[in-house]
């Protein structure tokens, strides 16, 4: 069995930036779902995204390398920028039925937008050994998926160093660490460690949450934010009410094909 295979740079014009997401295009349907946990933990990405056409929609799931996720930004935007740049999708928008219901990216002469459900985060009570994980104490503590803690200032986020082992001790899928930025209206981190994933470069469905918390703080819909990883990407976002948008670009890193048999099936 040979797969398309492909590996894009998303939320950056620029390789070897942005968020690596691998794509793979199912010509048959789905794989076993442990022969695509093999394959994602094979690619060792963040994120591998795996897409099938069935009637006439596209149905797309999104592994990590130890878990598969019920929304994902980045690896939504990657097999989108596949079927327009390089299959030649002839249309300015494309749906994808996932975990999380309908998920939209129109294509805006390049540029991705993804159209993702709000997660407004609510005060909650505090994990334990805040100090000692992240080596100082937020503003605020906030919940909706993920655990987000707000700072005063950039360097905040940008010199942390999180103690992964304590994060796992919190028990939640993400921690979210975020503050005002200098050249962007608010920045962000991303660490995973319970999902395989230490720190995310760029994080698409961490600004479900991001955007709905900084659009009420800052009073305003249209937003501009960076995630300040060792990689980095940028984002366009818009408050919405129930939904969010999101939008960057994207590059291609590599075209290709993975040869497997699905031994689950014999």
């Amino acid at each position: 069995m040979k797969i398309p295979y492909y590996q894009i740079d998303v939320f950056t014009n620029d390789l070897f930036k942005g968020n690596p997401a691998g794509v793979c295009i199912l010509p048959s349907g789905w794989l076993s779902d442990e022969l695509m946990k093999k394959i994602a933990f094979e690619n060792n990405l963040s994120e591998t995204a795996f897409v099938t056409r069935q009637e006439g929609s596209f149905y797309l799931r999104w592994f990590t390398p130890t878990a598969e996720m019920d929304l994902c930004g980045h690896a939504t935007v990657a097999p989108a920028h596949v079927f327009f740049e390089e299959i030649g999708f002839d249309s300015r928008l494309i749906k994808f039925e996932t975990r999380s219901g309908t998920v939209r990216v129109e294509n805006k002469d390049k540029f991705l937008v993804l159209d993702f459900p709000s997660r407004p985060p609510i005060k909650c009570e505090e994990p334990q050994g805040i100090q000692d994980v992240l080596g100082k104490m937020p503003l605020e503590v906030l919940k909706a998926r993920d655990l987000m803690f707000v700072f005063d200032e950039e360097e905040d986020v940008r010199n942390m160093k999180p103690d992964f082992r304590g994060v796992l001790n919190w028990g939640c899928h993400g921690v979210i660490v975020t503050a005002p930025g200098k050249d962007a209206d608010f920045v962000s981190r991303f660490f995973a460690p319970v999902v395989g994933v230490n720190e995310d470069p760029v994080t698409g469905s961490a600004h479900s949450t991001l955007i709905p918390y900084w659009s009420k703080r800052l009073n305003k819909t249209d937003l501009y934010a960076k995630q300040i990883s060792a990689r980095g990407g940028e984002l366009f976002c818009q408050y919405m009410g129930d939904r969010v948008k999101i939008g960057g670009k994207a590059i291609t890193y590599l075209r290709g094909e993975i040869d497997v048999l699905d031994q689950s099936n014999k």
